[in-house]
């Protein structure tokens, strides 16, 4: 497991990635997103593109999903490639802490019987699951995946840059990449919470990297190198950014991946998307070109991601803990 680097500013920085998009500001968004991957690992992005009407239409169909009654959600519970529902206290990082206070719907790629990895049986990949009680669901998430995918090549380019690299460099690794949409419920939590009791608890998420559209309720926080927390408010109009643990060891610990997690103390509902967008799952992830500064030796040996990331969900999710339990 590899360590993993604190925040060591009091701020999350607000980067307008518009003069990206348009070529008007390339090399300054560059710079802006460096510096962040380098020191903080988080960010906000502002200017990406997408219509608020479509964040929107994913929070409503977020909150009306979870509104359903738990047997309606149940008819979709997850399944092995990693689609579907989870209910509450089905996530665990570590043994010495309560199960995560959160209950979770995820999407993919839709991948049907005549998909080529879905007919050589490679993990983590199938159709995705949609609940017949709410037939409105699939029209809203897949509007806001298709528009965060879009999002994901642009930010795929602006890390292509600042690593100094090609800004295509990595898109041949994410021709049918491996995205994931979660839909994030968090009840609200007891003012005297226990101290291991969390809505999401103290991690690094696992991949490349994770695009994140929160409400106004709050909760989010990132640590500091001298283990305090600071919030990641809600800001309207962006995206929360993170480096995650596989695009950190592929730049030689060059970006950092920071721990965050959630508290919902506020007496509300909270609610959150994720979008995690990583690559293909066959990928080989070796320290990339001009990352080993100085000449210093990878820090990693190679590894193919989707081996990796089958590895951290078994540890992570009770549904595959059990099927391991069951020799499935």
């Amino acid at each position: 497991m590899p360590e993993h680097s604190d925040v060591a500013v009091d701020t999350i920085p607000i980067i307008d990635i518009a003069g990206f998009r348009d070529g008007s500001a390339k090399d300054q968004v560059v710079r802006q997103v460096q510096e962040a991957a380098e020191t903080v690992g988080f960010l906000y992005i502002a200017g990406h593109g997408v219509d608020q009407a479509v964040i929107d239409g994913a929070f409503n169909a977020s909150r009306a999903f979870f509104a359903l009654p738990e047997a309606d959600k149940l008819t979709v519970k997850i399944n092995n490639s990693h689609r579907g529902f989870m209910p509450i206290n089905n996530s665990t990082y570590t043994a010495d802490l309560k199960p995560n206070f959160n209950e979770t719907f995820l999407a993919g790629l839709d991948l049907g019987p005549d998909d080529p990895d879905v007919k050589a049986g490679v993990p983590l990949h199938g159709p995705n699951q949609w609940p017949t009680a709410m037939p409105a669901l699939r029209p809203a998430i897949d509007t806001y995946f298709n528009a965060l995918r879009d999002v994901g090549d642009t930010v795929l380019r602006i890390f292509g840059r600042a690593l100094d690299l090609d800004e295509d460099y990595f898109l041949p690794y994410f021709k049918k990449p491996m995205p994931f949409v979660r839909l994030l419920h968090y009840p609200p939590q007891p003012p005297t919470r226990a101290e291991n009791e969390f809505g999401i608890a103290p991690h690094t998420d696992y991949g490349f990297v994770t695009i994140l559209a929160q409400d106004e309720v709050g909760g989010l926080q990132v640590r500091r190198r001298d283990g305090g927390w600071i919030d990641a408010p809600y800001v309207p109009g962006t995206f929360v950014v993170n480096i995650a643990d596989m695009l950190k060891r592929w730049t030689n610990d060059r970006w950092l991946s920071t721990p965050h997690r959630v508290i919902n103390t506020t007496g509300r509902e909270r609610y959150s998307i994720p979008f995690f967008f990583d690559p293909t799952y066959h990928t080989l992830v070796e320290c990339i070109p001009g990352c080993n500064r100085d000449g210093e030796a990878p820090k990693y040996p190679p590894i193919t991601w989707g081996d990796y990331l089958k590895q951290r969900f078994d540890s992570t999710y009770d549904y595959r803990k059990a099927k391991r339990q069951d020799g499935a």
